[in-house]
């Protein structure tokens, strides 16, 4: 207690705590829950979590300082892994660690700076392909050829369709409740996910949803060996999330606005659909038109795939206000050049 004549200041130790020092399992053990829903995301930090743990061996700390995330960082390129990849891991353990500095377990943070990450090529089935790998598809498996063809038709994850219930269908839309970001989202049906959506008549109970009879890993093992028999085992980028790629890359190339993608898709944030920006060429095709044109000839207000109202009143006929003038100086006499 200090008191004088001005002031009065009374110092109270009662809400120090005493920091102890954490391993990141230990922290991720303690607050996994509470940060993360239970499912295939949840399972994947928990293994970031892990390797960041076995590459820090395991070091306790109440300061995770700048030089131990850089470190960090240096050791996951040495591995192999894509800026993309250290991207999604660093993001598991910021949000991790932000959490126990806001409980008090670490008294200090590091500035995490997101990697540049190239676009890399997207690929997607052509016709044929699609053709062929879904007959595959089907002579192992009807419900596996039936869940190809509403991914590749409405785009969405293996895991949404997997969930859907029968109340998620109402006469020509199906509903996604169960969503990655977390938002649901309503689309239109093909005619071929109509069909492919009614279950033939089977005796017995009916079951919950439409796909509801397969597991992601039987799913994925019909796959491999599909995609094993007609020639494409050896491509890395086939596996069922393609069809969602797909999907998205026909909606692009036959027209439909990123806009307008990034909804059918459920992408939280448009930055993801500009992904298949690229393929929506059509509007450019009119460059093509102007490039080609000798210079001095130019292009007609009519044949220019760019022609715009002002060009077009440039290139119109003459107003009348010129017309009269010009009429006015053909009748005008000429002078005689004699003097007078």
């Amino acid at each position: 207690m200090f008191s004088s004549q001005n002031a009065k200041i009374k110092y109270s130790y009662n809400k120090i705590r005493e920091v102890k020092s954490h391993r990141v399992g230990e922290l991720f053990s303690a607050y996994r829950d509470i940060l993360w829903d239970d499912g295939r995301h949840k399972y994947n930090v928990s293994s970031f979590i892990g390797e960041i743990d076995e590459i820090l061996l395991g070091e306790r700390f109440s300061a995770f300082d700048q030089s131990t995330l850089d470190n960090l960082i240096g050791t996951l390129r040495q591995r192999g892994n894509s800026n993309a990849t250290i991207n999604r891991k660093m993001a598991a353990l910021s949000k991790l660690l932000r959490k126990a500095y806001k409980m008090g377990d670490i008294h200090s943070l590091p500035e995490f700076r997101r990697q540049k990450e190239r676009a890399g090529r997207i690929r997607f089935l052509e016709r044929d392909e699609e053709a062929r790998l879904f007959a595959a598809i089907k002579s192992r498996s009807e419900d596996a050829y039936r869940l190809s063809v509403f991914l590749v038709d409405t785009g969405c994850r293996l895991g949404e369709a997997l969930g859907l219930i029968w109340n998620d269908i109402q006469e020509h839309r199906v509903s996604f409740w169960i969503t990655k970001s977390g938002r649901s989202r309503t689309i239109p049906m093909t005619e071929r996910v109509k069909e492919v959506i009614r279950l033939p008549p089977t005796e017995g109970r009916r079951p919950k949803g439409p796909f509801t009879k397969l597991s992601q890993a039987q799913f994925r093992a019909i796959w491999n060996d599909a995609k094993a028999e007609v020639g494409l085992g050896a491509d890395d980028q086939v596996v069922p999330h393609i069809l969602r790629h797909t999907c998205a890359s026909r909606l692009v190339q036959g027209g439909i606005d990123i806009r307008r993608v990034q909804m059918w898709l459920g992408h939280q944030t448009l930055s993801m659909t500009m992904r298949y920006a690229h393929l929506a060429t059509n509007d450019l095709d009119g460059c093509v038109v102007v490039l080609e044109t000798p210079r001095g000839e130019g292009l007609s207000s009519e044949s220019s795939a760019f022609a715009s109202p002002l060009t077009t009143v440039s290139a119109a006929a003459p107003t009348q206000k010129s017309e009269a003038a010009a009429t006015k100086t053909a009748k005008a006499p000429r002078k005689s050049s004699k003097a007078k």
